[in-house]
C-alpha cells in the first residue's frame, strides 16, 4: 500500500518505516501525482496546507485518473462537526483528528483492511440484480459497472450481507470500521446519501430504507 500525505515530517515518516516497512510512506504536494501506484493508496490530507486548502486537495484527488478510487482521509485541527461534513462532500471516505501518528495511522489502516478481508471472504454478494465483486471491489448492475468510493461500497455490502436488520448510525459506524469517538453520527447519512445517488444515476432502484428515529434497513427483494 501506498500512503500519501500532505505534511509528511520527517520523523513520521522514518518511525512509520521501522513500525510497518511493507507501507510506502511518500509526501503529497500541492499537485496529484500523474504516476499510477502498485496496490492500493491511501491519502492523508490535512485541512491547512501551505498553497491549497486541504478541501481543494480532496477534490483534486478525487477527480485524477491516478488517484480517484483512493481512500482519502481527511485530517482535520479539531472535531468541529461543519469541517467533518464540507470534507465528506469534497470527497473524503473519512476523516480524524491531527496530529498524525505512526499509530494512528496503522491503527486506522488495519481497521478498515481487516473489515474489507473479513468481507472479502465471501467474494461475491447480490442482491436482485445489483452484483458486488468483493474481490475487484467492483458493484455491477445488470452487467453495467456502478462507480462506487470505498465507504459507499463497504455500506452497501454490509447491508446486503444483512438484509431485513434494522442498522443505527452509531451501529454502522463501528461495522463498517471507523471510529465512533471521532465520526459524528451524522456522518452515516451524508454515506448513505452518497450511496443512493451513485446507485440512482446508474439505473439502480432505491435499495435502502429509512427508518425513522432508528437508522437504515436493506429489505430483501
Amino acid at each position: 500500500m501506498t500512503l500519501l500525505l500532505t505534511s509528511p515530517d520527517p520523523k513520521l515518516l522514518r518511525d512509520l518505516a521501522r513500525v510497518r516497512p511493507d507501507l510506502r510512506a511518500m509526501p503529497l504536494g500541492s499537485q496529484v501525482p500523474g504516476e499510477r501506484f502498485d496496490g492500493k493508496v491511501w491519502c492523508f490530507v490535512d485541512w491547512l496546507l501551505p498553497e491549497i486548502s486541504g478541501l481543494e486537495m480532496v477534490r483534486r484527488l478525487r477527480e485524477a485518473r491516478t488517484t480517484s478510487h483512493s481512500h482519502i482521509t481527511m485530517v482535520l485541527e479539531e472535531a468541529d462537526p461543519d469541517d467533518k461534513r464540507r470534507a465528506l462532500r469534497a470527497g473524503a471516505d473519512d476523516y480524524m483528528i491531527g496530529p498524525l501518528s505512526p499509530a494512528r495511522l496503522v491503527e486506522r489502516i488495519d481497521r478498515v483492511d481487516q473489515g474489507e478481508a473479513v468481507r472479502a471472504a465471501a467474494q461475491r454478494l447480490t442482491h436482485g440484480e445489483l452484483v458486488l465483486d468483493l474481490t475487484a471491489h467492483q458493484a455491477r448492475f445488470r452487467g453495467f459497472p456502478v462507480p462506487l468510493r470505498p465507504n459507499e461500497f463497504r455500506l452497501l455490502a454490509f447491508f446486503i450481507e444483512h438484509p431485513d436488520q434494522v442498522f443505527s448510525r452509531a451501529a454502522l459506524i463501528e461495522r463498517i470500521g471507523k471510529d465512533s469517538g471521532v465520526i459524528d453520527d451524522r456522518t452515516v447519512d451524508v454515506w448513505i446519501g452518497r450511496l443512493r445517488r451513485a446507485l440512482a444515476a446508474h439505473g439502480v432502484p432505491e435499495v435502502l430504507r429509512t427508518v425513522r428515529s432508528l437508522g437504515y434497513v436493506l429489505d430483501s427483494v
